[in-house]
């Protein structure tokens, strides 16, 4: 499980979103804190999907607040939110197909510049070759942690899934992450990139002290790393709390869990 924890980061309190006479979240509070990771389950159609997109800015609540860092960001844009330190993978791999592994973390670091504009690249002035030399040792150090040296070079299109789903946890990693949505991010990997998933959302929690929240359905997986757990359940919290306490919860056992738990 994820190690020391600081303080709030993230919180997403009295979220309600509505479609037509549905409700797809009613009242949803989550709060992460600085290092935890935390993992977000419950029945398909629970609401988690909708959930991370109010997080993350794609949908805009009809009831409640998103705070990062104590701001209110609920009208902040998905770029605004990203530039600020809020990152997310899908269910659906979101890369860049047609460029190498090496080249998707060099791109998701671009957006600051280099300094300079065009003839700092033109004349390779000092600073823009220092800027490149650091953004190459970011990506270079986060291909390391996540396994991915040997595939620096190849093209993203022509990975397996659970391959792909590492690259995407080390482009969102590779760059001031303060929180990381990760959505079913052990789909479609095998055991051995599963160990290896759970060691590097653990080097972003304890390394690097980022809040990492999860929807995963692997409830063995989402037991052994995180710290704490919420489960929703018809669009609301049914339960919140350690591993232990949620897989002794009989109500979750009845709505989720049952017998495998």
């Amino acid at each position: 499980m994820s190690g020391t924890t600081g303080g709030s980061v993230l919180e997403a309190a009295g979220i309600g979103v509505r479609f037509g006479g549905i409700r797809a979240l009613d009242g949803v509070g989550v709060t992460l804190r600085a290092g935890e990771v935390c993992g977000l389950i419950g029945p398909n159609g629970a609401g988690k999907t909708t959930l991370f997109d109010v997080v993350s800015g794609i949908r805009r609540p009809d009831e409640g607040r998103v705070l990062l860092d104590g701001e209110d960001i609920t009208r902040r844009s998905p770029v605004w939110r990203a530039r600020h330190g809020m990152r997310r993978t899908f269910q659906r791999q979101q890369l860049f197909g047609q460029l190498t592994v090496a080249d998707n973390l060099l791109v998701a670091q671009e957006w600051r510049g280099g300094g300079g504009g065009l003839a700092a690249d033109l004349l390779a002035a000092p600073t823009r070759r220092r800027y490149e030399r650091r953004r190459r040792e970011r990506a270079s150090s986060m291909l390391h942690a996540c396994g991915l040296d040997a595939l620096a070079g190849e093209y993203t299109g022509a990975l397996p899934v659970g391959q792909a789903r590492m690259v995407e946890l080390a482009r969102a990693g590779v760059e001031g992450a303060r929180v990381v949505l990760l959505d079913e991010p052990a789909s479609g990997m095998t055991d051995d990139e599963i160990r290896q998933l759970k060691s590097v959302i653990r080097h972003l929690s304890d390394q690097q002290g980022c809040a990492v929240l999860l929807v995963e359905h692997n409830v063995a997986f989402v037991m052994d790393l995180c710290s704490r757990i919420v489960v929703l359940d018809l669009g609301t919290v049914l339960a919140e709390g350690t591993p232990a306490a949620v897989r002794a919860d009989p109500a979750v056992r009845d709505a989720y869990l049952g017998s495998a738990g």
